[in-house]
């Protein structure tokens, strides 16, 4: 019997800015190479799996699309495994080339597992679907083609008379002897070498002294520039890559023209991609035996994206915590009800934490499997890893940096990763599981001269510590070790800062000091090893030494206050703020906006640049960071212009109404991401507290945030290493604690990227990890 369903008038093939996922399930990590296949929606192309799980039938029940393709695809024999992508170019092997693909069309309504691909619109559509842009090529695409634009700077160029620099040598920085990494000046045609680039030329950063002596703003790598007009545009003012409209006409009139013109150096973005595929982490013993992978719930590996380490090393540590396992792995549960589960962030965590804990694709990759069998190769079989490729794209939206296909800052996509789980729904009786790693730090300020003293209590969900730089002289490039306990020493050491007492109106300055009023279940922990080398922070080998015995925090809470202390007025605290210049001058040479610098200072007591960095690092998602700065003229902090409005407006469009998102709003500091969750866990909280200034009067019968109980032991339980100068190039891994068997004691296992191996020896990376995770026990 025919199927009715194949001859609908309404179906149509994708569009060019459609998505199709026609590689594996949007729901989980199914795919086209197994056995089932994979059956496309001809509806709206979603791509659902037709093995047990069977979330294309779920599809169908859910949304009625009867029609849809199965894809299922074989390798063909090779001689070799196939190569991992590493470059920005489109590799120009087809999937025709690699494997045999064999397609149906099947019918849920009626139903039908072999319809007449023949009938009505149902060839076209196939057509389409197997000739599209698959949504991972396409995203893939569309993140290394970085976004570059113009800018007013670019846009509005203007050039000085051209004079003497006609007669400039183009082969030699003007101010030392380099001949390579040059760049020109388009404002007045001055030759300058630019920055050490990782992989890349030498440097002396003559050009952005150029830049900054002069206000000129843009430059142009001379040896990146092409007969096409392409070329390296750089904004020092924006501090950014840009692009320039006018590129031929800006180069020649100082006298160079495309016209002719090879390129002769690697673009920054090539170097980046390069420099970051060299890094490889040794994957052998201390006696020289290659690691052996392993397989199992918990010990799947993600596939790399091309600069995704940085993601796939933090998602195995989150991961590896019982709050979000038992958040988000849910086999037995019902997928989220989402009609667009690739866009949803519910559905991609579940698939995430089903592939990795399951177990189900934790096993040899085939492919290399079936190449080695032809051959007399011996080597151990990785696995083939999961491309978590629509959770980076997800992940990503709308940020600057995540959205690319550069290589990022691990612990601030730790951050951002947070903020979007806060700020995400937990319905049924679901836990938000950010709120395991929330504790409150309370800061204490005492006023050197009246010994008055000020109390202020914060939420957060990490720490950053410094790491003590402690040169060792007869060896260049060592470091003495650093014991982890001393980094919290500094971390809860006195210092002084610059304030005027609102009390006794002294200059003299004011005692500070920061404490641990609770401590959380999973304590984050990034350690600070960098200085800055021409305005550039690099990262410094220092290692620091943690046991994998329990480390006793007690010594680090806060304790009873004083009572016998007398604490400073409520009153104007501060009514002018004068940022540390020469603190400004640093943070604005690493490009950070003007006002995001003068809050940073002023929120970290206008001590230094390292503590404004770091609260810029922990700040960058703020929704008014960018907005000017306006004193509290009752407590002396900062506030920005028409913040409250703002922030009730955008807790607005979450469906929170004006009157508990303010009460929300000021029993968080303001913050939108706990306003948003406070409000999901005081469901029953009502609009009493809030004053008749409209200031909101917080109970104080809510349970704090964190333990503020002794023992206070943490163990260590897995951290990120990154190898390379810079965090934003290298590479990065993650090592987890793992208990494998019943009865057995915890491993450490190594993640790098796809391959999973247990490892005897960990001390000399946990002595250069970058992100530690501690568990209380």
């Amino acid at each position: 019997m025919a199927c009715v369903h194949a001859g609908a008038t309404d179906l149509r093939p994708p569009g060019p800015t459609q998505d199709v996922y026609r590689e594996d399930c949007t729901q989980c990590f199914d795919s086209i190479d197994d056995e089932a296949g994979l059956n496309v929606c001809l509806h709206c192309f979603n791509g659902g799996c037709a093995g047990d799980r069977n979330h294309g039938l779920l599809h169908f029940q859910r949304y009625g699309h009867a029609l849809a393709l199965n894809i299922r695809r074989t390798p063909k024999k090779r001689d070799e495994p196939p190569q991992k992508v590493s470059k920005l170019a489109i590799a120009a092997e087809t999937d025709e080339d690699r494997y045999n693909v064999a397609t149906s069309v099947i019918c849920y309504a009626c139903p039908s597992e072999n319809v007449d691909k023949n009938t009505g619109n149902i060839p076209v559509v196939i057509d389409g679907v197997m000739n599209a842009m698959s949504f991972t090529k396409r995203e893939e695409v569309k993140a290394w083609e970085q976004e570059f634009v113009p800018c007013e700077h670019t846009l509005c160029l203007v050039q000085a008379d051209m004079g003497d620099a006609g007669t400039k040598d183009l082969n030699q920085c003007s101010a030392c002897d380099l001949k390579e990494n040059l760049w020109i000046c388009l404002e007045c045609g001055n030759i300058a070498c630019g920055r050490t680039q990782h992989g890349g030329a030498r440097g002396n950063s003559h050009a952005l002294a150029h830049a900054d002596s002069t206000s000129h703003a843009v430059a142009v790598k001379l040896g990146s520039i092409s007969a096409e007009g392409t070329a390296d545009i750089y904004c020092y003012r924006c501090n950014e890559e840009r692009t320039d409209p006018e590129l031929a006409n800006h180069l020649a009139h100082w006298g160079i023209h495309l016209a002719g013109r090879t390129k002769t150096e690697k673009s920054l973005m090539e170097m980046q991609v390069e420099h970051n595929m060299q890094w490889e982490f040794s994957m052998t013993s201390e006696d020289g035996r290659e690691l052996l992978p392993i397989y199992g719930p918990g010990l799947t590996g993600l596939a790399n994206l091309g600069n995704s380490c940085y993601l796939s090393s933090v998602m195995q540590c989150i991961f590896s915590t019982p709050a979000f396992q038992s958040r988000y792995y849910d086999p037995n549960g019902q997928s989220p009800h989402c009609q667009t589960p690739a866009q949803d962030l519910e559905t991609q965590m579940r698939k995430l934490a089903d592939g990795l804990l399951s177990g189900r694709y934790s096993r040899p990759d085939s492919r290399v499997a079936m190449s080695m069998a032809s051959s007399e190769a011996s080597s151990p079989i990785h696995q083939k890893g999961l491309l978590p490729a629509m959770f980076k794209h997800l992940i990503g939206q709308g940020h600057p940096e995540f959205k690319t296909m550069r290589q990022q800052d691990a612990f601030e996509f730790l951050l951002h990763l947070f903020k979007n789980v806060s700020l995400s729904k937990h319905l049924d009786g679901r836990a938000n599981p950010v709120e395991k790693f929330r504790f409150q730090v309370e800061q204490r300020l005492q006023c050197l001269v009246c010994e008055k003293v000020r109390y202020k209590v914060d939420v957060q969900d990490n720490i950053s510590i410094a790491v003590p730089a402690r040169r060792i002289a007869e060896v260049e490039g060592k470091f003495e070790a650093v014991q982890f306990s001393e980094c919290l020493d500094i971390f809860t050491a006195k210092e002084v800062v610059e304030l005027t007492c609102p009390a006794c109106q002294s200059a003299a300055g004011f005692s500070k000091q920061t404490k641990f009023k609770t401590l959380p279940q999973e304590l984050a922990v990034n350690a600070r090893r960098f200085e800055l080398v021409n305005w550039v922070p690099t990262k410094l080998d220092i290692p620091v030494i943690v046991s994998d015995d329990p480390i006793d925090m007690a010594s680090y809470l806060a304790g009873k206050h004083d009572p016998n202390e007398e604490l400073l007025p409520e009153v104007q605290e501060v009514v002018s703020f004068s940022p540390n210049s020469e603190a400004l001058n640093q943070l604005l040479a690493m490009g950070f906006p003007v006002t995001r610098c003068e809050k940073a200072l002023h929120a970290t007591g206008n001590s230094d640049a390292e503590a404004a960095m770091t609260w810029l690092f922990s700040h960058m998602e703020d929704s008014d960071i960018d907005e000017p700065m306006v004193l509290d003229q009752k407590s002396g902090s900062h506030r920005s212009a028409g913040q409250d409005e703002s922030k009730i407006a955008q807790l607005g469009e979450m469906g929170i109404e004006p009157s508990r998102a303010q009460k929300a709003l000021a029993a968080t500091n303001g913050d939108v991401e706990r306003a948003v969750d406070w409000v999901f866990t005081h469901p029953d909280d009502g609009d009493e507290a809030i004053g008749n200034d409209g200031n909101a009067e917080v109970a104080q019968t809510s349970e704090p945030v964190g333990y503020g109980t002794v023992p206070a032991r943490y163990q260590l339980r897995s951290i990120v290493c990154h190898k390379g100068t810079s965090v934003h190039a290298g590479h990065y891994v993650a090592f987890i604690r793992k208990t494998r068997a019943s009865g057995q004691s915890p491993s450490w296992v190594l993640f790098n990227d796809e391959k999973v191996v247990e490892c005897d020896k960990v001390d000399d990376m946990k002595q250069t990890a970058y992100l530690y995770f501690l568990t209380r026990v």
